[in-house]
C-alpha cells in the first residue's frame, strides 16, 4: 500500500491487499509488501489475515514497525537507500535489526545506490549493497551473504538450492 503517491485510492488499496493475502493464506504462500507510509495500516491487515510470512521490500519505518513485522514472519529489505550517507534512519535500522530477519535488494530499477544515483539500480549492485551493510555492522561480507541468502531462502521456500 502507498499512501505517499497522490491520487492512489487507499480504500481500494487496502481491498486489494486483504484480497491478496486471504490468497496468499490460502495457498500457504509468503508475500512481498510495499509500504510506504502505510506500515501501521499493513500490519492490521497482517494481523487479521495470518500469512506465513514475506518481506517488507525497501524497509523505511520505525524501529517498533519493524519489529512487529519480524514477530510476524517477515524480513524486511535493505537496498539502494541504505548506502546513502544521509539515510541515517535506514542505516541504524539495518545495523541493529536482527540479521535474520534481513534480506538484500536492489529494488532495480528504482532506489539506485549511492554510487549510481543517476542509472537503474540492478542485481549486479548487490554485492555492494551487501558491503555497505557488512561495515555498518562491523561484520565480514561473507556473513552477510550467508545470513541474507538463507533469510531469503527461509522466507521463500521454493528457491532453495539443493
Amino acid at each position: 500500500m502507498d499512501f505517499f503517491v497522490p491520487g492512489l485510492d487507499p480504500q481500494q488499496q487496502e481491498y486489494w491487499l486483504q484480497a491478496q493475502l486471504k490468497l496468499a493464506r490460502r495457498f500457504e504462500l509468503p508475500v512481498i509488501l510495499h509500504a510506504r507510509r502505510s506500515h501501521d495500516r499493513i500490519l492490521k491487515y497482517l494481523r487479521q489475515h495470518k500469512v506465513p510470512g514475506g518481506v517488507v521490500h525497501a524497509f523505511n519505518g520505525s524501529v517498533q514497525q519493524a519489529n512487529a513485522f519480524i514477530e510476524l514472519g517477515f524480513c524486511l529489505g535493505f537496498g539502494g537507500a541504505m548506502t546513502y550517507q544521509g539515510s541515517q534512519r535506514i542505516r541504524r535500522l539495518a545495523a541493529t535489526l536482527p540479521l535474520s530477519a534481513i534480506v538484500l535488494e536492489t529494488d532495480g530499477p528504482d532506489i539506485p545506490p549511492e554510487w549510481a544515483p543517476a542509472v537503474p539500480n540492478t542485481p549486479d549492485n548487490l554485492p555492494r549493497i551487501a558491503a555497505v551493510l557488512a561495515a555498518l555492522r562491523g561484520v565480514p561480507l561473507a556473513d552477510i551473504a550467508a545470513a541474507t541468502a538463507a533469510n531469503a531462502a527461509r522466507v521463500f521456500p521454493a528457491m532453495r538450492v539443493p
